[in-house]
């Protein structure tokens, strides 16, 4: 076979293309869109498929793609990409390649004790050929053929001679579905009129699902289609005549209210002229409820989010309309800060309302939150709060928590480090530096205020915003808080990190 070249990771087509062919962006552009559709030909042959690559000093082919069957046992134990193969040493491939045609003579090939019929197609390009694929069949797996068995040689024959005469693969199409149907959901052959010529046992299922009572060979697929999946489920005219009459290389979704499938039709055109098509089909009909009750599951728990975020701005009215009935300034102070802690977390809510996904975009939060401190402080005219680098996406658990640390550490700066009496031209400046490294955040919040009183000790602090963010860090977020003087300058550092994992 020759020696492996490479050891470690398997090399991807485009470093062998790189390293050791003359194949330009187009060439590799034709040969990856045969590999996105070569599973269904591999299958259709049951043998492993095994694209060779012409060497650019023309010593040989490197191996640079392969695929096994899922339809029967493979004649490859082992990986062989990356594999090189000089001249002389598979005189099919060699033939294949230089004469630009199918190769099949030549006696089985014996590989760890397993018979492996070969066959050779050269893979062609705007009149040139670029690469060969090796079809390799495990003898062991062949017996007499059933009818599907047949159907299936039959088919890879027509499109292996696609591949020789350049007619496949067919240049820009691509499935338009991540769930593409494969032969073994539902193969049928139909003839160049549309109509069904043979069709598998699971296809015949899948169109008995639709509503089908009888067989379906001999019939017209796209009118057998129109008749059983009403308008509002099928696509246009056009695109249902020619998938399903198997003129074009794309697919389609139909149903009817309770079956949803995928249909594909691949053209058969084995010298030119349009003989047919290969036409897969795939019930998706379970696939699409889990995807409708996500959806609806989505929609619940935005829902869920939005009522909940008008619930705490109802309690936030509520204690603001208690806080000015309050003769005591240190009640009313106490429920203002309630007001903004509920506001906080009504804040996370909202966000988390027209998300997609329970995870959050926290520099949006981040950044209101800061305004938000300012606005309802006496002194927030007179303070600004800037954020240096991102917070990225939070999942919403850690987001809430933050959203209170932030918050609360914020509105620490804001009264213990300014005073209403300083003068109006003076502007504080707070900085909000985040980043994440390795699994972890790590906050600061630098104010250039007075700074920390004389004395001060955190693990003695009776103040309750303090005592709020400690319990949120340490207990919440598993994190470490610190509180300092900030380096080099006046004022307050608090430093918060948290893992992120």
């Amino acid at each position: 076979m020759g020696a492996h070249l490479y050891s470690g990771t398997v090399p991807s087509l485009s470093e062998l293309v790189r390293s050791h062919t003359d194949l330009d962006d187009e060439d590799v552009a034709w040969v990856q869109l045969l590999q996105a559709d070569w599973q269904i030909i591999a299958d259709l042959s049951f043998a492993d498929l095994v694209l060779w690559l012409p060497d650019r000093e023309g010593k040989g082919f490197w191996a640079g793609a392969q695929m096994r069957p899922t339809t029967g046992p493979t004649a490859y134990v082992d990986d062989v990409i990356g594999t090189f193969v000089p001249v002389g040493r598979r005189p099919m491939i060699d033939a294949a390649y230089s004469e630009g045609r199918l190769v099949r003579e030549g006696d089985p090939e014996w590989r760890d004790d397993v018979p492996v019929r070969v066959e050779t197609i050269p893979v062609r390009r705007a009149g040139r050929v670029i690469a060969v694929v090796a079809r390799n069949t495990n003898l062991l797996g062949v017996r007499t053929p059933s009818r599907l068995e047949l159907a299936y040689l039959q088919t890879a024959a027509d499109l292996t001679q696609m591949i020789a005469h350049g007619f496949f693969p067919e240049a820009g199409q691509r499935s338009d579905h991540a769930d593409s149907p494969r032969v073994g959901d539902g193969f049928l052959r139909v003839d160049a009129a549309g109509r069904v010529v043979y069709a598998s046992p699971n296809a015949l299922s899948v169109y008995r699902r639709l509503g089908l009572s009888g067989d379906l060979a001999g019939l017209s697929l796209a009118e057998l289609t129109r008749d059983l999946v009403p308008p509002r489920r099928r696509p246009d005219e056009e695109t249902l005549s020619a998938v399903l009459g198997g003129r074009a290389h794309r697919d389609t979704e139909i149903g009817t209210d309770e079956v949803s499938l995928i249909v594909r039709a691949i053209p058969l055109r084995p010298t030119g002229d349009h003989i047919g098509a290969l036409v897969l089909v795939r019930d998706v009909t379970d696939l699409r409820r889990r995807d409708r009750e996500l959806v609806t599951k989505d929609a619940t728990i935005r829902e869920i989010h939005h009522r909940v975020k008008n619930n705490l701005q109802t309690v936030a009215a509520l204690l603001r309309l208690q806080a000015r009935r309050m003769d005591s300034e240190s009640a009313r102070s106490a429920l203002e800060e309630a007001v903004r802690r509920v506001g906080t977390i009504a804040i996370v809510h909202e966000t988390l309302s027209q998300a997609v996904e329970e995870h959050v975009d926290f520099d949006d939060i981040a950044d209101r939150l800061g305004r938000m401190v300012t606005e309802v402080s006496a002194v927030g005219s007179r303070v600004r709060v800037t954020r240096v680098g991102g917070f990225g996406v939070l999942p919403s658990e850690v987001a809430t928590a933050l959203a209170m640390v932030l918050t609360e550490v914020l509105q620490n700066a804001v009264e213990h480090g300014y005073d209403a009496t300083q003068e109006v031209d003076e502007v504080g400046s707070i900085v909000v530096t985040v980043h994440r490294l390795v699994g972890r955040l790590h906050l600061t919040v630098d104010d250039d205020g007075h700074g920390l009183p004389e004395g001060f000790d955190l693990d003695g602090s009776t103040n309750l915003g303090l005592s709020i963010v400690r319990t949120l860090v340490e207990s919440e977020l598993g994190g470490q808080l610190a509180l300092g003087p900030v380096p080099h300058g006046p004022g307050t550092r608090a430093a918060v990190d948290v893992p992120l994992d």
